[in-house]
This record gives structure tokens, sequence and C-alpha cells, in this order.
């Protein structure tokens, strides 16, 4: 049986990955200095044992627990260890556009394929990432492998409308894996076209079907202020759209986004699964739906 362990951050997905069994629960105790320096001791044995170790990277914060904790990991003998990554941030900076500019996803995963080896290599499990690329920023003797959430974003559009939706995506640029799961699905897809105007607003230019009386559902992998999902939206009322769904992988809701949402009163509900800490905070939102990733990751994990 493995053992299963988890960062701070993520002890709420830990303990819906341990009640579908197989798994036992490592234990790690962890306090906090008066000057804010973090004290971690593994409690579990982990010599010769198989190891998972599931932690994000929302914050440089939760990055450095969980590259200290791989480290002892490494340190005090597994046999193997399994890192599973539901939100893999620093996306914004996961290319150099500027002369100069850092490209932090890239430190970032330099850093975790630093991380000792144990008895055979260290798997990196990432999900629903947003550049494509990015498993191959990870270095040296260790393994990336990207999991999709694909089968809850189809269950959940299917359990919006059935196959009478469109499957909508707020610009091109995710237009070709929008349309692929629209493939999957039997449903037609659309998108829009929009301009950068600055960091943090776009305007759209266009629409690419015809989406009168019908629902949409709008696919992004990550929601952070909702900017660009709110112009979508109005995009596609504007052309006619009956009834507006939102679902993304990876909800952040940053600067109060979740309320800019219920602000537009263009969405009959929001979808997103539990892969970033944040959707623990929202509570009983109306407007919110949360599904897990736990039954994904621990089929993932039995399945390697």
């Amino acid at each position: 049986m493995q053992l299963l362990f988890s960062i701070s951050s993520y002890l709420y997905l830990q303990k819906e990955i341990l009640a579908l069994g197989d798994f036992e629960k490592g234990d790690v105790e962890v306090k906090t200095f008066p000057d804010g320096e973090r004290y971690q001791r593994i409690l579990s044995d982990v010599e010769g044992k198989n190891v998972v170790l599931l932690g994000g990277t929302p914050t440089d914060t939760d990055t450095l627990e969980l590259y200290d904790l791989a480290s002892a990991i490494s340190k005090y003998g597994a046999k193997t260890l399994t890192i599973v990554v539901p939100y893999f941030g620093y996306s914004t900076m996961e290319r150099a556009v500027k002369k100069g500019e850092v490209v932090t996803a890239k430190t970032r995963a330099t850093l975790l394929s630093s991380i000792p080896r144990t008895g055979s290599r260290i798997t990196f499990v990432l999900m629903d990432l947003h550049t494509e690329g990015l498993p191959h920023y990870f270095e040296g003797d260790v393994q990336s492998v990207h999991l999709y959430c694909k089968e809850i974003i189809m269950e959940t559009c299917q359990e919006i409308a059935g196959k009478d939706f469109i499957l909508a995506c707020t610009d091109a640029g995710r237009a070709k894996w929008v349309e692929s799961l629209a493939n999957d699905m039997g449903v037609d897809a659309a998108f829009v076209f929009k301009r950068r105007v600055s960091g943090e607003e776009t305007m759209v230019t266009g629409i690419s079907a015809d989406v009168t009386g019908k629902t949409v559902i709008i696919y992004d992998d990550m929601i952070r202020t909702g900017g660009s999902l709110i112009n979508a939206a109005k995009s596609y009322r504007e052309a006619g759209a009956s009834r507006i769904f939102a679902i993304t992988t990876h909800g952040l809701f940053n600067n109060n986004a979740l309320a800019r949402l219920q602000a537009s009163q263009l969405f009959a509900k929001v979808f997103c699964t539990n892969t970033h800490p944040n959707t623990q905070t929202f509570g009983q939102n109306p407007l919110l739906e949360v599904k897990s990733v736990a039954k994904i990751i621990h089929k993932k994990l039995l399945n390697s």
C-alpha cells in the first residue's frame, strides 16, 4: 500500500483520495517558528516504500513546502516518489517576450527537478496545464505526466444540457482544444476573436459560430480575474445565446472574480474542479459548483 502525504494547503484533497481506499495516510508535523520559518517532521516511516506526495504551487510558500517535504522523503529512503501537482502556477510567465524577463515556470520546474533521487526516478503528475510544453521544462532523470480532467468536463457538460449545447471558449488560443473536446461529445464548437488591451483587459472583436437560441458552455483551463470570461459571455449573449454556463479546471477567482461573475448576471452557473485551494474558501456560493478531481487522481496512481 502506498503512503499518501500532502502539503498543508492540499489536506482537503488528501482526505478525499484516502476515502477512496488503497492508500495509507502519511503524517507530517508542521509548525511555524516565531520568525516565520517552517518546521516539518515526517512521522510515517517512508524507508523502502512507494510514496505519493500531493501538493501544488499556488504560491511560492506552497512550492517551497512541496520541495522541502519531497527532499526529506527522498533522504529518508523512499523507494519511489510520485508528486501530484493539481495546479502548477506561474503560467503567466511561461515564456519570455521581452529581453531580460524571467521565465518563472521554467525556474520553478528546474527547482523541483533538483529534488534528490529516490531508489528510482521521481514522477510528476501535472493537471490541465495552461501550456502544453511545460512538462518539458522539467530536467534530468525525472518523468512528467500530463493528466487531463477531460472526463469531469464532459460529465459536467452532459449534466448541464445533455448534447444540446455549443461548447465555447474565451479566445482563439484555446479553440483547437475546445474543438477536439466538442468533437468527442458530438456538439458544435465556438470561439471569440479578441485583442489584448492591457495586462488585465481584453476586447472581443468577433465570434465564430451562430449561437442564437442555444445553450453555450464556455470552457477555459483557469479563471483568474474573470475578465476574459465575462467579455466572451457578453459576446455570446449579444449573439443570441439563451443560457450561458462556464466550466474551468482551475478556479483561482482572484480579485473578487466570483463576485464580478455574479454581478454580470451572464451565467446560469459556474463549475470548477478543486485543483486549487481557493475553491475551499467560497462556502455555499449559489453561482459556483465545485467538482472533485480525487477520483481521477486515485485512478491514475493505481494504474501507474
